[in-house]
């Protein structure tokens, strides 16, 4: 039977220093080898940034990480930048019980009323998910980047719903069910954490420049626009299956 369209490890490391010179001495500054800098992996990589003073231009206070992450800011800065966006197909799901029209007497088509609903995930992030939790998360840093596009529901917000009822015949020998395929949307970037490098102290040692990189992915359902203000449905393709008895 026809469709119905329904109407919406790879880790960057580098470490930049200079001599510093005070008068005619010169100081040498050991840099991280490269086997220590194998050893940040994305994970690590993205505990720093949501510890970071400033992610995405947004200042930040200690008070925003949960206390597990210690107290200090763990980089100065934490950027996202997005490298694509698409949207591709999901996976195909049966959303209602079968209609049988199985009897052995039938002679005519079975008139039935095939009425659903179904919940598409948002949200769902490569690493930004791992980093929810009572300090608040990251992933809320990303709504701008995702909602520039058109279709997209807000972040924060857990699923959206696609839905249908109509009145559809099952012929004699047949049985009928529902399935929804979700149009989803696919947004990759990576996050970009950065350490200024910072002068020998006193007391304390040279600092060199650090620019980390952990790539991201976050996926969501298309939204389709609500009318007058009603929340957006989830966008996607409803099929009739019609299998013998």
């Amino acid at each position: 039977m026809a469709k119905r369209r329904f109407k919406n490890k790879k880790v960057r490391y580098v470490a930049i220093a200079a001599a510093i010179t005070s008068g005619a001495a010169v100081a040498t500054v050991l840099l991280p080898s490269a086997n220590a800098a194998e050893e940040k992996t994305p994970d690590e990589i993205m505990a720093m940034c949501h510890r970071a003073a400033k992610i995405n231009g947004e200042q930040r206070s200690v008070s925003d990480f949960d206390a597990r992450f210690g107290d200090g800011f763990a980089a100065d800065t934490c950027d996202f930048q997005e490298t694509n966006f698409e949207t591709f197909d999901g996976p195909t799901e049966k959303v209602t019980v079968d209609f049988p029209n199985c009897e052995p007497n039938a002679t005519d088509p079975a008139k039935v009323t095939t009425e659903w609903s179904t919940a598409v995930a948002q949200g769902k992030g490569k690493y930004t998910v791992t980093q929810q939790g009572a300090g608040g998360g990251i992933l809320g840093f990303l709504s701008g980047s995702w909602q520039k596009h058109k279709g997209t529901l807000d972040l924060t917000i857990e699923s959206a719903t696609a839905s249908e009822s109509e009145e559809r015949e099952v012929p004699v020998g047949k049985v009928l069910s529902m399935e929804f395929t979700p149009r989803m949307q696919r947004m990759t970037g990576i996050w970009k954490v950065h350490i200024d490098a910072r002068e020998q102290g006193t007391v304390t040692p040279a600092q060199p420049e650090v620019n980390l990189e952990a790539e991201e992915v976050v996926e969501g359902p298309s939204i389709l626009e609500g009318a007058a203000g009603a929340p957006g449905r989830a966008d996607g393709t409803s099929k009739a299956v019609l299998t013998d008895c």
